[in-house]
């Protein structure tokens, strides 16, 4: 399963991609079960686990337990190099690249270059834009970085163009966990027509409409957590 190529012929086909996101830090394992089967009655694509702060071994153990509960592909997307578990299938390696922390621009990564290096797992550069969203999140905290203002668009641009250039494979566009205020529509716009890579947007989505609109302007995977976290019934919004 190459994961990457398979975004890749997804975004050329134009078929939409949705991944629910599972932080393992407020998935009971008892509960995981019956999350999936609402998950494998909608038309989640990916899986993805990952959180800000989460415990050693707490994401080992979750991703052993999704991987006997789905075919879904299982990926990682870690907040510290202690996320990282050779069960799933691919891992974002995630460069924050709206913030000027060097531990989160290349740091972290060589930490985990060591475990990466003999791992199975499908390593997927990822250039991750944090965009403000009207209140401090969990990422902004534990990286010590601002997110970038909404109102500067050119700058969020040319990030993300920048990180392209880097040769990132996806770019991230992320207003954070429970987000009050989802990245701007006019954003994704302007990011998708600037960028050939694939493009993912998380962070603040909580309604079917919102869901489509960030698609509608050129979305190609939307990442959706909190939402489910706070209110599993909006899996019925979401059949296939």
């Amino acid at each position: 399963m190459n994961i990457y190529q398979n975004i890749l012929e997804a975004k050329a086909k134009n078929k939409k991609l949705l991944a629910v996101l599972i932080d393992p830090e407020k998935m009971d394992l008892e509960n995981v079960s019956s999350f999936f089967e609402k998950v494998h009655q909608s038309f989640a694509t990916h899986i993805f686990i990952g959180g800000s702060t989460v415990d050693d071994n707490v994401t080992e153990r979750i991703v052993n337990k999704v991987k006997h509960l789905t075919k879904l592909p299982v990926v990682l997307f870690p907040g510290d190099v202690t996320q990282i578990s050779d069960k799933a299938d691919a891992l974002l390696f995630l460069s924050l690249i709206s913030g000027n922390n060097s531990e989160y621009l290349i740091g972290k990564h060589v930490q985990a270059a060591s475990t990466l290096r003999n791992s199975n797992l499908e390593v997927i550069p990822t250039g991750y834009i944090l965009i403000e969203n009207g209140k401090p999140t969990a990422v902004e905290k534990v990286t010590q970085t601002k997110p970038l203002s909404r109102d500067n668009t050119k700058h969020i641009i040319d990030t993300a163009k920048a990180g392209e250039l880097l040769g990132m494979q996806l770019l991230y566009l992320e207003a954070g966990s429970g987000a009050i205020e989802s990245v701007p529509n006019e954003i994704i716009s302007f990011v998708k027509k600037d960028s050939t890579i694939p493009l993912i947007v998380g962070g603040g989505i909580r309604s079917l409409e919102q869901l489509e609109m960030a698609y509608k302007h050129g979305a190609d995977l939307v990442v959706i957590g909190t939402a489910f976290e706070e209110d599993e019934s909006f899996f019925n919004e979401l059949k296939k």
